[in-house]
């Protein structure tokens, strides 16, 4: 769990692991449908059905990151607030 244990963080860990699920799926699909034919073809089709599921997992964790970077600032600016109380 990258996010803590609100209601918003179990939503975007959800959606996570479901976005890796759908790379997992798309890729093991199309590989296993086409393997007996081709190897070489299988493998590029594996590969582009698994891009959708890698573009969702770098937004989702792109928005980890951010909604991460927030109460990171957050708690530097309370500290700074701290130190500026203290200077006056």
């Amino acid at each position: 769990m990258r996010l803590k244990a609100d209601n918003l963080g179990f939503i975007v860990n959800f959606l996570l692991g479901v976005a890796w699920a759908s790379v997992l799926i798309g890729a093991a699909t199309s590989f296993f449908s086409l393997y007996t034919s081709n190897i070489f073809y299988a493998l590029i089709y594996a590969l582009i059905s698994a891009i959708p599921g890698l573009i969702a997992v770098l937004l989702i964790e792109h928005f980890i990151t951010g909604k991460e970077k927030l109460e990171e600032l957050k708690k530097q600016t309370q500290l700074l607030e701290k130190l500026l109380d203290k200077e006056k």
